[in-house]
């Protein structure tokens, strides 16, 4: 089937690309409700006297999205890390 095939072929990705926008807009949601936790947990881990990062957590982190998405799943895991605590 062609894109002219019916006139289906456009209709299709123009709803699929509107699925993606929903998806993308509760991602995006998702990471900004993650990064106010994590500034929740890391201004109670400073008033404790401990450290803003806890690097065996990130490693964690880092091991659930590898084993989830594979090797891309550790970038994505950095940068949401990244996002959350900013640079160290």
């Amino acid at each position: 089937m062609t894109i002219t095939d019916a006139g289906q072929t456009p209709d299709v990705i123009t709803g699929a690309r509107e699925r993606i926008d929903a998806l993308d807009d509760r991602i995006i949601g998702l990471i900004q409700e993650r990064m106010a936790v994590s500034a929740v947990i890391q201004e109670t881990r400073i008033a404790s006297g401990g450290r803003r990062v806890n690097l065996s957590r990130e490693m964690d982190i880092l091991s659930h999205y590898r084993d989830a998405l594979g090797k891309p799943g550790t970038s994505l895991a950095m940068t949401l890390l990244e996002l959350c605590r900013g640079r160290i």
